[in-house]
């Protein structure tokens, strides 16, 4: 149905995005009783999720356990992890999981009908669940989608894109809701942002392009504090010379089915199942040292009907991975930093909650462990809309002409041109230093500006995060992660 551009909507909650953790957010307000406004910049079915290939981390199998999934995500934190956010993650994806299960999302089963558990980089055990292989991503989002479509408490907002946050004023400081980019109006009780990362702002990328932080720069706009901008991960396997393809992602499944990774005389160099900072730095130097754009990854004895759709894509593009090896670099992957949020997904601004990459709980640290990452989509999605729903309704009313003109005259965020992308990728690539990162903060995109002064305040290095002019681990900076509010420098806060 038609909306008015001049008209305001309400609802119990807003949000912001149509990806896993949004559509996610948005089932489980309407399973409680909430009416829910859905903001997706693109078409249902089109968001970054759709092109996840990972699958969910839960510790379902019989030799896993609470404590082993909770100790390899530390370990691949480096000495960063939130323990309070991985314990809730740890205690509470296998009943996501189940959730997903009863809401119609099918995953990989074995012969005897038990779930399928993949093995990734990290992790000590088979723990990660799949639908379609490496198409969890769409299996999942399509399935959501269409509960979504066919939810009557649910409108959905589609080609809409939030253009400001509003902030009530009247007693206590809080987030109303916020304005389209057409001059829709949502006022909520409460506001959800699940927008995604910021890994498009750099030059090659396994992202969509619309993956630009566009989340983050509303929440900081609006007051709300971010943390952990300079954490960015760089996947180790990216696709890269391959027309068509450049930056497609080849899943860590597929190493933890046995496939290898070879430098140009054919040898291997790395442990393909260390985690992905130390894969990835490894293929960086590698590369450094021998002036080769590629190293190649082996999968040609991996069953190509368990990953059908990297089959595909990789031949469609001209390149067999059952009779040739792929060619792959890293590519910049997943933010760990964003909006800081407590253990419901509460920012620092009452009223305003983040969920899935664009959220920073802490949980990550400076090297995300595979699969953790739609786990945490759908584990922090339900208990966002479990603690907004059970607030009592705020007494802000709607947004007075005044503000509503403020509003509607405040720039969207900014998309990043080419140029900013470039000098991401050259001055905050896989390895850093003062000289290059004090470049980007004359960098136009404000999103840039604020990732360097995040790397700029860490003078370690420690996971993703690997400065040439500091290349030690400081454990002064243990468990110690850069928060920034407004234009205040990054302060340290500690996270436990």
């Amino acid at each position: 149905m038609a909306v008015p551009s001049a008209s305001i909507q309400t609802a119990d909650v807003a949000v912001i995005g149509a990806g896993a953790a949004g559509l996610y957010a948005a089932v489980c307000a309407a399973r409680e009783g909430g009416s829910v406004a859905l903001v997706s910049a693109t078409p249902l079915a089109q968001t970054a999720s759709y092109w996840a290939q990972g699958g969910l981390a839960a510790a379902l199998g019989p030799d896993d356990s609470f404590e082993l999934h909770l100790r390899d995500t530390e370990l691949a934190g480096r000495g960063l992890v939130r323990r309070s956010a991985a314990e809730t993650l740890v205690r509470e994806a296998p009943a996501r999981v189940e959730d997903l299960q009863r809401l119609g999302v099918r995953f990989d089963a074995d012969r005897f009908g038990q779930l399928a558990l993949g093995l990734e980089g990290g992790h000590s055990v088979r723990r990660v669940v799949h639908a379609g292989g490496s198409a969890t991503g769409r299996r999942v989002v399509r399935q959501l989608s269409a509960l979504v479509v066919g939810e009557p408490r649910v409108t959905v907002l589609e080609r809409a894109r939030a253009q400001a946050l509003w902030v009530a004023r009247d007693g206590e400081r809080r987030c109303g809701g916020l304005v389209c980019d057409d001059g829709r109006v949502l006022c909520a009780r409460a506001v959800v942002i699940a927008t995604g990362g910021a890994a498009a702002l750099w030059a090659r990328t396994t992202n969509p392009p619309g993956s630009q932080g566009t989340g983050l720069l509303l929440a900081h706009a609006a007051g709300a504090a971010l943390a952990d901008l300079e954490l960015l991960q760089f996947h180790p396997t990216a696709a890269i010379g391959v027309p068509g393809r450049e930056g497609f992602l080849v899943t860590e499944a597929i190493r933890g089915e046995g496939a290898t990774l070879h430098d140009a005389h054919g040898q291997r160099f790395v442990d393909e199942l260390a985690p992905r900072d130390e894969v990835s730095r490894a293929i960086h130097d590698l590369l450094e040292r021998t002036g080769e754009r590629s190293v190649g990854l082996d999968m040609r004895a991996i069953d190509p009907a368990h990953f059908p759709n990297v089959v595909a894509a990789l031949r469609e593009a001209g390149v067999d991975p059952t009779r040739q090896l792929i060619p792959v670099a890293p590519a910049a992957h997943y933010m760990m930093g964003g909006i800081v949020t407590d253990l419901d997904a509460r920012s620092t601004l009452p009223g305003l909650y983040a969920v899935g990459e664009s959220s920073c709980t802490g949980l990550h640290g400076a090297n995300r462990l595979a699969s953790n990452s739609l786990s945490e989509c759908f584990v922090f999605a339900a208990r966002a809309v479990a603690d907004a729903l059970s607030r009592p309704a705020p007494q802000a009313g709607a947004p007075s002409e005044a503000e509503l003109s403020a509003l509607r005259e405040l720039p969207a965020p900014p998309a990043a041109e080419a140029s900013t992308r470039a000098a991401l990728w050259r001055d905050a690539g896989i390895v850093r230093s003062e000289e290059s990162l004090t470049r980007l903060l004359g960098e136009p995109h404000p999103l840039a500006r604020l990732i360097a002064r995040c790397a700029l305040a860490r003078t370690e290095s420690r996971g993703a995060h690997v400065r040439s002019d500091h290349p030690q681990r400081d454990p002064r900076l243990d468990l110690h992660h850069a928060q920034l509010e407004g234009e205040a420098d990054p302060s340290w806060q500690l996270w436990r």
